[in-house]
């Protein structure tokens, strides 16, 4: 499947909402004069119907209120229908009326007044339709865990995670943010600076945190995504209007050789559980 050792932009839970959000404020309510699935072969973009059922299953449609959960987006297309898109990079883009239609896109829906929406990956992605309902059976959507904007992920509920996964197969931090979706909507870029905050390397085993080391991890977890979200996501990814966020990642590889923002040692770069990681060797022992 997909190359971890790559260094490929994906979107992650603060992306996701500032789609959704931005959806609703420019499709909201617009109905679909044609869906088109991509001109552009790719073979890790999964989707669910032909060109054929796409285009007639959505014409008509009008575009209702989005959400973001974990990695995926669900963009309702009404009546009875929900596009789900998830697992993926690129760009999401919405094209006002007289736009030039991108040369290559994954995703293309046309809007009763001419504007239009494209997604383009630059990997994989899943770019599906359902029927209302159906989506929440699919793959990693179905029996999705808390995510950390959700009220019920308290430091009770995380806490009760740490204790589960004890009594599970051996797990490190970096593991626990970033594998099986333990944590839905964290991905390996997010997770640098979450580890960062927390003062915790990527090889850090979960079974030996201590209390106030999970306290840390906690907050890091939530205060990071909240701020990430905040600022319409990451400086290296683009928002609906294909403006880039405004967080800047302080662990990434532009902070390779550079001193440490809290105790002036030098960033360094290493190979950690098939992607790359970006630790202080002072503050992350």
């Amino acid at each position: 499947m997909k190359n971890e050792t790559q260094e490929v932009d994906m979107f992650e839970l603060p992306e996701f909402m500032t789609l959704a959000r931005q959806m609703n404020d420019s499709l909201k309510a617009k109905t679909v004069q044609r869906g088109q699935l991509g001109n552009s072969p790719q073979k890790f973009v999964w989707y669910n119907r032909t060109h054929e059922e796409f285009d007639r299953l959505t014409k008509g449609k009008t575009v209702g209120e989005a959400y973001a959960r974990g990695k995926w987006l669900f963009v309702p297309l009404e009546p009875g229908y929900v596009l789900l898109l998830g697992e993926c990079g690129g760009k999401a883009l919405y094209h006002p009326s007289g736009t030039k239609v991108p040369k290559k896109y994954h995703l293309y829906i046309t809007f009763e007044n001419d504007s239009f929406f494209t997604v383009t990956t630059q990997m994989w992605g899943a770019m599906e339709l359902y029927e209302k309902g159906e989506e929440q059976g699919r793959k990693y959507v179905e029996g999705m865990r808390t995510t950390p904007i959700e009220p019920e992920f308290t430091f009770a509920y995380f806490s009760e995670l740490i204790d589960e996964l004890i009594d599970g197969k051996k797990r490190s931090a970096k593991a626990l943010l970033t594998q099986d979706q333990i944590i839905p909507g964290l991905g390996n870029a997010i997770a640098q600076d979450i580890l960062f905050k927390a003062h915790l390397h990527p090889r850090h085993m979960v079974a030996d945190l201590t209390a106030d080391q999970r306290q840390v991890l906690y907050h890091a977890i939530t205060d990071t995504v909240g701020e990430v979200t905040e600022m319409g996501g990451r400086y290296d990814e683009y928002d609906l209007y294909n403006n880039p966020g405004g967080y800047i990642r302080k662990m990434d590889k532009n902070a390779v050789g550079r001193p440490c923002p809290e105790c002036g040692v030098t960033i360094e770069k290493i190979q950690y559980l098939g992607g790359a990681c970006y630790v202080c060797p002072n503050c992350q022992k």
